[in-house]
C-alpha cells in the first residue's frame, strides 16, 4: 500500500483511499518524524469515520478516544513523552489495543514491544517537494 498527498487539500481523500484497504484490521502504529503528518492524517481519518468532536494529538494525556459515527470507540494514542514502559502498563494499555476497537498510534516505537501482532505499521514521510507518502511498512 502506497498513498501519495500531493497537497493538503487531498488529504480527506487520502484518508478514505487508506480505510477502503485497511480491511478488518484494528490497531495502527504510524512511524515519522516531527511534522510528517501523523496527527493530521489520523485526524483526517477519524473525520471520515464521522467523529464529530476535535481531533487533537493527546501528547500530554497519552490517549484520546472518540466516536465515529456508529457510536464505536476511537482510540488515539501519542507515546512520545513516555519515559518508561512502565507509564503504558499503569494506564491498562492491554484494555484497549485489544478491545476490538480502532487505535491509532503516534510514536509506537516507545511502545513497540507491547504492540499486538498484527498491529499494521504505516510509515509517514515528507518527501523533497512537500507531498507526503503513507505507505505500510
Amino acid at each position: 500500500m502506497e498513498i501519495i498527498i500531493e497537497n493538503i487539500n487531498e488529504i480527506r481523500s487520502a484518508a478514505r483511499e487508506f480505510l477502503k484497504i485497511m480491511g478488518d484490521s484494528k490497531v495502527f502504529a504510524f512511524h515519522g518524524s516531527m511534522g510528517a503528518g501523523k496527527t493530521t492524517f489520523i485526524k483526517a481519518l477519524c473525520e471520515e469515520l464521522g467523529v464529530t468532536e476535535t481531533v487533537g494529538s493527546p501528547t500530554f494525556a497519552i490517549i484520546n478516544e472518540y466516536k465515529d459515527g456508529k457510536g464505536n470507540s476511537i482510540y488515539h494514542f501519542d507515546f512520545y513523552r513516555i519515559n518508561k514502559l512502565e507509564e503504558v502498563y499503569d494506564f491498562g494499555y492491554e484494555d484497549y489495543f485489544y478491545s476490538g476497537n480502532l487505535c491509532l498510534i503516534e510514536w509506537p516505537e516507545l511502545v513497540e514491544s507491547l504492540l499486538p501482532e498484527n498491529t499494521v505499521r504505516i510509515s509517514i514521510e515528507e518527501l523533497e517537494d512537500g507531498s507526503r507518502m503513507i505507505k505500510s511498512m
